[in-house]
Formats: structure tokens, C-alpha cells, sequence
């Protein structure tokens, strides 16, 4: 019988360093490894070098930063999507590209079968094979971390070690990361107790707010129908967008988030993210929705933004749902063209102005001033009708305190009438 061929995502991190030789081990596999660039930077340096060492008979290095901008995390921001109040959905939004190319290069080199290094805990483990499931219900999925007797990340360590595999993580410093072009989050080590500040060297992007500069910095940015298309008056190319923002917020200390969030498998976990880019981003989108949007589309969107989140982050992406959310979107979306200006300082955002062709602000109907648009005398009317069901109830309870107050007093007038007849 010829050896499987399974086809791994592979970030060259800790996990899927030491699944490469395991599946060799256990599966007598041939093993072809798939990266997805999705901004990592400096992590992909000599990630092709490391796959082949560890025993993989070819690794794919992907270029897919401009398809995570364009088509997964533009659609997010303009639905307004934020899972659990805070996250931005950085790792969660990423999954399902790298999970599809994965299929895309399993599909057609010939593989047997599919992996990943997801923990049997983690969200992850669900994003990916939804999408396996999704593009490739034909293939079977190995997820060894539900399979092998390791059972943390220092037998994992120990592993690499015993292998000759080289690992960045330590047993003193056991933080797990995950970096894309959106954002950087950790977890693990001393973040999981809750009780505990995130330790000051955690963070890799964003400047401290004690260490930003003390002066501000105003930065904008355009939009063309609810997506992202300049900073600072210069067209940009998304990818370019997102650089350009990280690095501004960034030096700001903007973007941190330290959140105790519910995981799909129904447990707590904390995670501590840096999102500078992303926290400008929203923080312009939703101000410019708020100039052109009408009331009642708001409240819609409202509606909509947290169950777009919880899709993104459950790895319900390839779903007739999201293609319902995002047809919904687009309608929104036609008139929220424009330019917001923030001002940052020391982790804080602040909206400094805002401009829009189609916005619904006119200072005719809002100036205290004479003016033909408004007749102040209207309002009358308005508050009288808008009052009508408010009215309508006080009336009710008044008439049924009458009713009351009434039988009552002719309770205390029978009353002396019976004590004689008693008598």
C-alpha cells in the first residue's frame, strides 16, 4: 500500500513544526506543506527551509494578503462586525482563505487527506474543517492535537526537541501568537489567569500609551462605498491602507484589547490582541455611517453586525447566511462615501471631522433659527400623534383608579349598614 499524501497548513510555529514528522511517524505519510502569507512578515523568513527539514516533501508558500484585505476583512468592516463587544476577528477572519488554498493546492497535487495543528480546545480546529467541509466534503481530515498523547506545549517542546526541531517558543516565556496583517494576538502562558495584567514586553506592535508621543496626530481616511480607499487624501492599495494604518496607530499605542471571550467549544479564554490599523478602520467606517446613514438602516445594521461577527468567528464563512449579510450590506453601503479624521494620542481615538456628498446632516433643519425648510409649529402636531398611545394608557389607569377609588367608597359606606344588621 503507497503512503498517504496529506496536505498540512503549516505556519512553522511550535504545532505544526512537529506534526510534519509525526505524520511520518504515525500515518507513514508524505506530507506537502501549504503556508499562507497573510502579512506574518519576518515569521515566513526560512519557513520553506524549516518544512523540508522537519521531513515535508514540498511546502507552498502562498502570497495572499491582498485576497485577506479585499474579499474577507473589507466585507467584515462593512458589515460592522465585532464578536463579544471588542474583537476585531483577527485570527478568525484569516482561516478560511488560508483553509481554501489549502484545498485549492490538496485538489491539485492529489492528496489523500487534509491536517491541521488546531487543538481539540480551540476555535480553530472548527474554521478550518468547515471550510474542508464546505470546498472538500470528499477528503478526510487528521487533526493530531485529537489524536497524540501531547497534552501541552511543553511535551510539545520536548517533541521538537527530541527531533532536532528547532521552536521559538520556551518553557519560560509559552505564549501563543498569531499574526497576519490585521492583527497580533497571545494567549496562553501568565494570560491565563485573568486576574493578571498582560506583562508590560507582551506586546510586539503597539507602542504603551506611557511611551506614545505626547503630542497628537490627526490622521484620514477615505471611503468609497463602505470600503477603505485612502489615508490622509492618498489613494492607497489595500494592503498599502492597512500598513500605513498599523504604523500610524501603532506609534499612538492604539488598538490594544485585553478580553476574556467565549470560544465556540462553550469555554472562557482570554486573549490579548493589537489591532492598530483595524481600530482606526472601524472607528472612521462607523462615524461615517452615522453621517449618511437614516435611523432605521442603522438600527437594521445593528441588528445585523453581531450575528456577521458570530459567523466569522464560528468559521461560517463559506454559508448562504454570510451571502444574505452581505447582500443586505451592499445596499447600506451605496452612499457611505467619504472622509473621517481621527485624532490620536496615547491610546486614545477621537473623531475630528467628518465630510460626506451624501450625508443626511443639513444645517438648515437643525439650526434654532428662522428657516423655510422646518415649521417649528409642526411639532405640535407631531408630539400630540407620537403621544397618542402614552396618552391613551395614563387615561386607561386613570379611569381604573376611579373605578376602584369608587367601589372602595361604597365598601365603607356598607359597612356600618351590615354591623346594625348583625346587631
Amino acid at each position: 500500500m503507497s503512503s498517504p499524501l496529506v496536505v498540512l497548513a503549516y505556519s512553522g510555529g511550535l504545532d505544526t513544526s512537529i506534526i510534519v514528522p509525526w505524520l511520518r511517524e504515525n500515518y507513514n505519510a508524505r506530507v506537502v506543506c501549504v503556508a499562507g502569507d497573510v502579512g506574518q512578515g519576518e515569521e515566513l523568513e526560512g519557513i520553506r527551509a524549516k518544512a523540508l527539514a522537519s521531513g515535508a516533501e514540498e511546502c507552498y508558500i502562498e502570497d495572499l494578503r491582498e485576497t485577506l484585505v479585499s474579499e474577507y476583512i473589507w466585507p467584515m468592516v462593512r458589515a460592522g462586525a465585532i464578536y463579544n463587544r471588542r474583537y476585531l476577528l483577527g485570527t478568525s477572519i484569516a482561516r478560511p482563505l488560508i483553509a481554501k488554498r489549502q484545498v485549492e493546492v490538496a485538489k491539485m497535487i492529489g492528496a489523500d487527506a487534509l491536517a491541521h495543528g488546531c487543538t481539540g480546545k480551540g476555535n480553530d480546529q472548527v474554521r478550518f474543517e468547515l471550510t474542508y467541509a464546505a470546498l472538500a466534503p470528499e477528503l478526510p481530515v487528521i487533526a493530531p492535537w485529537r489524536e497524540w498523547d501531547i497534552r501541552s506545549r511543553e511535551d510539545a517542546i520536548a517533541y521538537a526537541e527530541a527531533r532536532g526541531i528547532p521552536v521559538t517558543a520556551t518553557r519560560e516565556k509559552i505564549f501563543s501568537r498569531d499574526r497576519n496583517i490585521w492583527h497580533l494576538s497571545h494567549e496562553g502562558g501568565s494570560l491565563e489567569d485573568p486576574g493578571l495584567e498582560p506583562p508590560r514586553d507582551l506586546f510586539q506592535l503597539t507602542a504603551h500609551a506611557d511611551e506614545a508621543p505626547a503630542a497628537s496626530e490627526v490622521v484620514a481616511i477615505g471611503f468609497s462605498r463602505g470600503t477603505p480607499v485612502s489615508v490622509n487624501g492618498k489613494a492607497m492599495s489595500p494592503v498599502a491602507i492597512l500598513q500605513t494604518l498599523n504604523a500610524i496607530g501603532a506609534k499612538h499605542g492604539v488598538g490594544r484589547i485585553d478580553l476574556v471571550e467565549d470560544r465556540l467549544v462553550g469555554m472562557k479564554s482570554r486573549g490579548v490582541y493589537e489591532t492598530p490599523g483595524g481600530t482606526l478602520i472601524y472607528a472612521a467606517h462607523s462615524e461615517l455611517e452615522q453621517l449618511v446613514l437614516d435611523r432605521r438602516t442603522l438600527a437594521a445594521k445593528d441588528i445585523i453586525a453581531p450575528r456577521y461577527a458570530d459567523l466569522v468567528y464560528e468559521g461560517r464563512w463559506w454559508s448562504t447566511e454570510r451571502e444574505a449579510y452581505d447582500a443586505f450590506v451592499e445596499a447600506t453601503q451605496q452612499n457611505v462615501t467619504g472622509v473621517v479624521a481621527l485624532r490620536l494620542r496615547q491610546g486614545a481615538v477621537q473623531v475630528a471631522g467628518r465630510s460626506s456628498e451624501h450625508a443626511l446632516y443639513d444645517e438648515r433643519f437643525v439650526t434654532f433659527g428662522e428657516d423655510d425648510v422646518y415649521q417649528q409649529s409642526d411639532a405640535a402636531g407631531f408630539i400630540r400623534l407620537f403621544a397618542l398611545p402614552t396618552r391613551v394608557r395614563a387615561l386607561k389607569d386613570q379611569e381604573a383608579a376611579a373605578r376602584h377609588q369608587a367601589a372602595a367608597s361604597v365598601g365603607d359606606r356598607a359597612a356600618p349598614v351590615e354591623a346594625e344588621v348583625g346587631a
